[in-house]
């Protein structure tokens, strides 16, 4: 039975759902786009040394695949600081989580504590007709269970609805990868040439979307570690805020 399956035996304590995005290819750059390495391995350190069990799973299961710039050995060294990351890769049982994740179809909400969803670039381009992560979203939150998401991740909230059948961010307090952060990204891809001035690496902004969902939309500038809690939801701004977001979970989960 693989170690991801949600009915294996368990040691008692708190349970995550950790959600990852599957492989995609970019409608505006036509590279390949996945999860980010930072979004998962971050908040799993933190759970794990809380004593948690997670679980990995994704849209549609099966392997998943990171994004390049998150991989602390690709050659660009943007990520080479991540020694978090450098330690998940390197190990085997870890690593096999992410070959084999189970579908969000499968996910029982009884069997967890808290949902999470990481981020990366794929979300943008395939979170949209994740439906079974939308209605696995609405059903941790509408069972008075912790949702969480980060980065691009949060990027599921434009599409998940409460129990009032209202949009689960109008009026709520979150945060996610601000403008300011997709303006960088845009200026570095116009720099390298991967994409002509004036292009967008995203096909829409998490911030434009939710300010337009009536979400009040908060963010700390440019890649600096935040998350805010609004009740139950938990929202982390960009890549180097899965720790902090991690940390929101566990204490909203009571330690």
């Amino acid at each position: 039975m693989s170690t991801n399956s949600p009915n294996h035996a368990a040691p008692a304590g708190k349970r995550i759902a950790l959600v990852i995005a599957n492989p995609a290819v970019s409608s505006t750059t036509g590279a390949p786009v996945g999860f980010w390495w930072s979004e998962l391995t971050h908040p799993y350190r933190v759970f794990v040394e809380a004593g948690y069990t997670v679980e990995l799973f994704s849209p549609d299961g099966g392997a998943c695949t990171a994004d390049a710039l998150s991989d602390p050995g690709d050659p660009s060294g943007y990520s080479s600081h991540d020694l978090v990351s450098q330690g998940f890769i390197h190990t085997p049982a870890l690593m096999a989580k992410v070959a084999n994740t189970c579908p969000v179809a499968g996910l029982a909400v009884e069997d967890f504590d808290a949902l999470v969803v990481a981020g990366g670039q794929a979300p943008m381009f395939t979170f949209e007709r994740a439906t079974a992560l939308h209605e696995a979203f609405a059903a941790f939150h509408a069972a008075g269970k912790v949702v969480a998401a980060l980065c691009h991740g949060v990027a599921i909230l434009a599409w998940v609805r409460g129990a009032d059948g209202e949009l689960l961010a109008k009026g709520r307090t979150v945060t996610g990868f601000a403008n300011v952060e997709e303006d960088a990204a845009d200026e570095a891809a116009w720099s390298y040439g991967v994409l002509p001035r004036g292009q967008h690496v995203m096909p829409w902004r998490i911030e434009d979307r939710l300010r337009a969902l009536g979400a009040n939309f908060v963010q700390v500038g440019a890649w600096r570690p935040f998350a805010v809690r609004d009740g139950q939801l938990i929202t982390g701004q960009q890549n180097f805020s899965g720790e902090a977001t991690a940390r929101l979970v566990v204490e909203a989960l009571g330690h």
